[in-house]
């Protein structure tokens, strides 16, 4: 534990001086772009440990990475050309969402299997966050 909190302080840290030594934009787009290139590895990691049947979490996991790291990834495409137009409200960005929403869905249903429960109340957070964002959603639209 003492290891992993000395890693995010020391990457804390290093963001911070590469932020003042050379902006905003620059870490931005080194950061995103590493994590993204990051996590499709790591996607293709759990894949493989799917695949070998070491874990019932690997495919969550996969499917997890891989769309955080798609989405994450549509992002940094998007600043490094500028915020094109065609991007800005592109349905396609809905695909690397549904691949990283299917993970978390993956993730709750595990979760509840190792409980030992079944059915499918293992939906119960997922639709508490769907509605439960839907509602800021609305909340904040009526403000404007």
């Amino acid at each position: 534990m003492k290891q992993a909190s000395l890693l995010v302080a020391v990457l804390v840290l290093l963001l911070q001086c590469g932020y003042w030594l050379a902006g905003y934009q620059a870490i931005f787009q080194i950061g995103f772009g590493a994590i993204t290139l990051m996590g499709l590895m790591i996607a293709l990691t759990f894949l493989w440990l799917y695949l070998q049947r070491a874990t019932p979490l690997a495919l969550g996991m996969a499917y997890s990475w891989c769309g955080a790291s798609l989405v994450l990834g549509w992002w940094w495409i998007y600043a490094l050309l500028g915020a094109p137009e065609a991007m800005t409200a592109s349905a396609l960005h809905f695909t690397p969402l549904a691949v990283y929403l299917s993970g978390a869905v993956l993730h709750f249903s595990v979760i509840h299997r190792s409980f030992g429960w079944h059915g499918a109340a293992f939906l119960a957070p997922v639709l508490g966050a769907v509605m439960c964002s839907t509602a800021i959603y609305v909340i904040i639209q009526s403000l404007r």
